[in-house]
């Protein structure tokens, strides 16, 4: 948990707002921009018979009304994140969504 809260804070900083959203409720309102994540898998890496690493890996959800800053956004994670890579690109409902894959 400790490892999601630092990633937390990191995406914060990213993102210049406190607008990150992990696993929120339908009930919530989302304020824009902003990014939402959930962990979506874990990877255990593993060598001469031997477990060493375990890394979790997130789907993020980058979305903004702006097109050009939710850009920024998302190549600032691209770049800072070392294990981070873009998946897709749309737009729904009027939204600029970027969904990004992070091994952290």
């Amino acid at each position: 948990m400790a490892r999601r809260k630092a990633l937390n804070q990191e995406l914060i900083k990213l993102l210049g707002s406190s607008n990150v959203y992990f696993n929120p409720p339908e009930s919530i309102k989302l304020k824009y921009p902003c990014i939402v994540y959930n962990e979506s898998n874990k990877n255990l890496l593993s060598a001469d018979n031997k477990k060493y690493r375990l890394l979790n890996q997130y789907q993020l959800t980058g979305i903004d009304r702006d097109a050009d800053h939710g850009s920024a956004v998302t190549d600032a994670i691209l770049e800072s994140l070392q294990y981070c890579s873009l998946e897709r690109e749309f737009i729904y409902d009027e939204l600029n969504h970027w969904v990004l894959r992070l091994f952290y």
